[in-house]
């Protein structure tokens, strides 16, 4: 299997499975889950080939193991980043590392500095444990930026964390009383 075809799939499931079911007419429970054969049909109506071993391709290939399969093998979600109104994964509290990274592009910092870190669209803020990663994640939107967030002060202060699967740090939000910005 090509790269770019892996590359191109998983780009296909984070929007389907984080964003826009309805886009194929795939139904997502409370918790993310749909059904492998649902997806796989709906992709075709959409003209998109997908397999099961394609899918389980991408599931276990990802680097940033942001989809699962579940036990049973019937059933598929992405795990952290949704902004469909309909899902709301439960994620158990957690207490932080000490500070948490997040990425951003230089054009957003202006406003972040004001307004601090919003999910926007999606239901809570994505933050890392490592600087790389967030400066991955800026250089998706342009030039990088990395925004060092006090966790440990946020947390002693009642703002509420999760950890999901794929060890990414989640937040409702961070006030910019909590961060800066890195170098």
């Amino acid at each position: 299997m090509s790269n770019s075809k892996l590359v191109q799939t998983s780009k296909f499931l984070s929007f389907v499975l984080r964003h826009q079911p309805e886009a194929i007419g795939l139904t997502l429970d409370t918790d993310g889950w749909g059904d492998v054969d649902e997806l796989i049909a709906g992709a075709a109506r959409q003209g998109r080939q997908l397999s099961r071993e394609l899918i389980e391709q991408v599931v276990a290939t990802n680097d940033k193991k942001r989809f699962e399969i579940s036990a049973d093998g019937q059933r598929i979600r992405a795990v952290q980043g949704h902004s469909t109104r309909g899902v709301d994964r439960p994620f158990e509290p957690r207490q932080p590392p000490d500070v948490l990274f997040h990425g951003t592009a230089s054009r957003f910092v202006a406003a972040i500095s004001r307004e601090g870190l919003k999910p926007g669209s999606r239901h809570y803020i994505h933050l890392s444990t490592d600087e790389q990663t967030a400066r991955s994640v800026g250089l998706r939107y342009g030039l990088p930026v990395v925004l060092v967030v006090d966790a440990a002060r946020m947390h002693a202060q009642g703002f509420v964390f999760h950890r999901a699967e794929n060890g990414v740090w989640l937040t409702a939000r961070v006030p910019p009383a909590f961060m800066r910005r890195l170098g």
